[in-house]
Order: C-alpha cells, then sequence, then structure tokens
C-alpha cells in the first residue's frame, strides 16, 4: 500500500470544466504524412477555427494531445521544451493559447514523462555509453541476451522508459511541466500515468504547483485502484476506463447491470476525488462505432453530461464521427482522422442532431455545475431500463434511459418532476421506447 500524501483541493475553476479533446498531428494531418509539413506551414494554427466550435458546443476547455517534438505519433518525445516542428513554430503555440484564453477557454498539454524516443539524445548517449554512463543514469535498464539494454514501455522497442528513481528525471519533468504552463498550459493529462511509481508524481507536483497553484492533473489510469492512486500520487484526477467501458458495453448489449455496478464504485470515488470522465478518446473506438444500435448511442452522450465527474468530449463524437481502433501498426489512423482546415462548418454532416444533442446536454451541464461531484442511486433497475438519481447535498435531478421496444414507466417518486431534456416521446410518467429522460424539481432556467 502505497503512503497517502497530501494533496490541495481541486481548483475551483475545474468545477465548471468541461474539455473537448483533440489530437494535433492527426486532427491538423500533420501525421501521419509523407513528407511531413515544415514549420512554416503552421499546421496547429488550424485549430483556431475550430475554438469557436468549442464555444458553441458549450466546452470550456480544449485538451491538447501532445505537442512536444517527437518522432512519429507525438508519444515518442525528443524534447520536452521544444514545438513539434511539424505542428509550427513556438510562437504558433503561443498564437493558439492566446486564442483560446481570449474565448474563455482553458487549455491542457498531454503530458508524455514516462518514455521518450529511441531517437532522444539522451537515450542515443545512452545506448553508444552504457547504464553506468550519465547518459545512461536517466533510463531503466533491463538483462538483454547480450548484456544490458533500455528497458522500453510496454514492448514498444522505439519508447524507452525513463528511470523515475532518478532526481534529473524529476527535474526533467518539473521543468518541462512549468515551462509549458509558464506559457498558459491551464492543466495536463499525464500519459501513461499508471506505469510511473505514484511517489515520483508526488514528489514533482507539489513543485509545479509552487510556481501554477492552479494548474489541474490527471493521470492516464486504465486499471486498478484509482483511489489510492490519486492519494499516493497527489494528482487530481484520473481517467474513469472502468465507467467508460460499463457504459459503451452495457449500452451495446442491453445489459444495464453492469452500468449500475460501475456507477456504485464511480460514486465511492466521488467521496475522495473527481474522476475524468469519456465516452471516447484517442485510443478507443468511436463511441458511433461501438454501439451499433444508433437509437442508443445518445444515451452514451446523456450519461457523459449527467454523471459525476470532469467530462471530456473527443473531437468529432460530437459530430458522430466513427472510426474503429486496431491493434496493428496505423491502427489508431481511423480515430485520429484529420480535420476541415476551415472547421466544422465545411463538413457535410450525416446527421445534425449529434451535434444538436451535444450542446443540448452540455448546456444543461453548465447550468447545473454541481454535477461535478453528484454521487448516483439507482431508482429502478432492468437490463434494458434504469433509472438514477444524480445528488449532490439538496441539488437532485433524475435520469432515465430505455432500451426496450415498450415505454419504461418512471417511479411514483419521481411523477412530479419535470423535464429537463428528453428525447422523443418522453413524458413525467415514462420514457420512450429506446429514449432517455432528464427530470428535475422546475423548469431548467
Amino acid at each position: 500500500m502505497e503512503p497517502e500524501v497530501t494533496r490541495p483541493p481541486e481548483p475551483d475553476w475545474v468545477a465548471h470544466a468541461i474539455w473537448w479533446h483533440v489530437y494535433p498531428l492527426g486532427a491538423v494531418g500533420a501525421f501521419p504524412a509523407d513528407p511531413p509539413p515544415s514549420p512554416d506551414e503552421h499546421r496547429l494554427l488550424r485549430l483556431v477555427p475550430w475554438l469557436d466550435h468549442v464555444v458553441r458546443l458549450g466546452a470550456s476547455g480544449i485538451l491538447l494531445g501532445p505537442v512536444f517534438a517527437s518522432v512519429t505519433h507525438g508519444y515518442d518525445t525528443v524534447d520536452h521544451g521544444r514545438l513539434d516542428p511539424r505542428l509550427g513554430e513556438e510562437a504558433d503555440f503561443d498564437e493558439l493559447v492566446a486564442q483560446a484564453h481570449a474565448r474563455g477557454l482553458r487549455v491542457a498539454l498531454d503530458g508524455v514523462f514516462n518514455h521518450v524516443s529511441r531517437e532522444h539524445p539522451l537515450a542515443r548517449r545512452a545506448l553508444a555509453e552504457g547504464p553506468a554512463s550519465e547518459a545512461g543514469s536517466w533510463f531503466r535498464w533491463r538483462d538483454g541476451d547480450h548484456g544490458p539494454e533500455l528497458d522500453d514501455f510496454e514492448g514498444h522497442g522505439a519508447l524507452v522508459a525513463l528511470d523515475h528513481a532518478s532526481p534529473r528525471v524529476a527535474d526533467l519533468v518539473t521543468e518541462a511541466m512549468s515551462h509549458w504552463s509558464d506559457r498558459g498550459a491551464d492543466a495536463w493529462r499525464l500519459d501513461a500515468a499508471y506505469a510511473v511509481p505514484p511517489a515520483f508524481w508526488a514528489s514533482v507536483l507539489p513543485r509545479v504547483r509552487e510556481r501554477h497553484p492552479d494548474v489541474w492533473t490527471s493521470a492516464e489510469v486504465i486499471h486498478g485502484d484509482y483511489a489510492g492512486f490519486v492519494a499516493a500520487s497527489g494528482v487530481d484526477s484520473v481517467t474513469q476506463y472502468e465507467l467508460w467501458k460499463a457504459i459503451w458495453s452495457s449500452l451495446e448489449d442491453a445489459n444495464l447491470y453492469e452500468l449500475d455496478h460501475a456507477l456504485g464504485r464511480h460514486s465511492q470515488m466521488l467521496a475522495s476525488f473527481v474522476p475524468t470522465t469519456f465516452v471516447g478518446n484517442h485510443d478507443v473506438t468511436r463511441i458511433a462505432s461501438r454501439i451499433t444500435d444508433e437509437r442508443h448511442r445518445a444515451h452514451a452522450v446523456v450519461l457523459l453530461a449527467t454523471l459525476g465527474g470532469t467530462p471530456t468530449v473527443y473531437a468529432g463524437d460530437e459530430l458522430g464521427f466513427r472510426g474503429v481502433k486496431e491493434d496493428r501498426a496505423g491502427g489508431d489512423d481511423a480515430v485520429r482522422p484529420p480535420f476541415p482546415d476551415g472547421g466544422p462548418d465545411t463538413l457535410l454532416l450525416p446527421d445534425e442532431g449529434v451535434r444538436r444533442l451535444h450542446q443540448e446536454l452540455i448546456g444543461l451541464r453548465r447550468r447545473h455545475p454541481w454535477l461535478h461531484r453528484a454521487t448516483s442511486t439507482t431508482l429502478h433497475l432492468g437490463n434494458r431500463g434504469l433509472v438514477v438519481e444524480q445528488r449532490a447535498g439538496d441539488a437532485a435531478l433524475v435520469v432515465a434511459l430505455n432500451l426496450d421496444d415498450e415505454p419504461l414507466p418512471l417511479p411514483d417518486g419521481t411523477r412530479h418532476l419535470a423535464p429537463l431534456a428528453a428525447s422523443d416521446g418522453s413524458g413525467p410518467t415514462h420514457v420512450a421506447p429506446h429514449g432517455w429522460l432528464v427530470l428535475g424539481p422546475g423548469p431548467d432556467r
């Protein structure tokens, strides 16, 4: 059991945070690309026309995938202090941040601090000079068939693992986070944080917060004890993969018992920290491809908007993008596609309703910011029907989902509530077949 560390309260602004998560290298057509774009193409600035879309959507911040200088997909860093030249010149990052802040949008960055590219200058020196060298002290080593060799990240030979017991690595990460925060980053997604000892984050984050007390950190943690990781590391949040899986799986399989179980665990987490919630990201199949019955895709958005947590919308999901993640070289490309240069208005969308749905539900979330810490109590449960109360103190909403061909009657205790948002045909006494409903104590103003 890792010792707990003192963690400051979550910054006040995070209670209102709703992220729009974009993978820049893919969105601006910088990777894959042959030949790669040069800095004077200023590809990163292609995201500027999308900022007004983010505002209209109702989100409050943009979460950028990796922007550090790298070799291929962005997670193979070669310089933590420099913008990837395929994205543009250094001033382009500053301009994007300034444009976002001018619109009231926060900016989060993807901190790739578990590993670096084998082409990183320090890694190349370590390979040449060996584990006993100064350069070698930055990395983890293992016994190979022909002597010591650099350890890698989960079998990816191009990604070499940093030694997080080294004070040099702690200084590197502290300085990198402080450098980009000095340039306007408000928050961090800590990539592969689960592979880093929690004590490392506990030593680094207080140093970053000394210079930037309002910074927010969300650690990528896939499995295990989320609350324990938060307590031992001092991060503000972790990625709620358990809830992500339960949402799409329960809707796809019409097994809402799975979702109910996950909601119980999710509520327990909310007693000690606020998880980062999502139904899509750059590493998973898009929600529109996960849920084959299109009548039930809206239900996932309803849950994202109404459950406790800090919600993240993966860019393109709000436009109905599809894409299947495949376990092969290039298998991420379908979920990381290029976006039109001129913003979403240049797209011919198959269904404008997806965007309107996101706007409606994000708007509801913004009007009820207490949902950030709301916990769930189940009022009705069946394989194809779920009614759950979301509550924080005296504030409460009721969320009802129906996956069945028949109307779902609402519990008697909810029939005095007013519909705040609904699919067609739902009302205060029932939820329409394959519909959803959000109820509250009065008009939603």
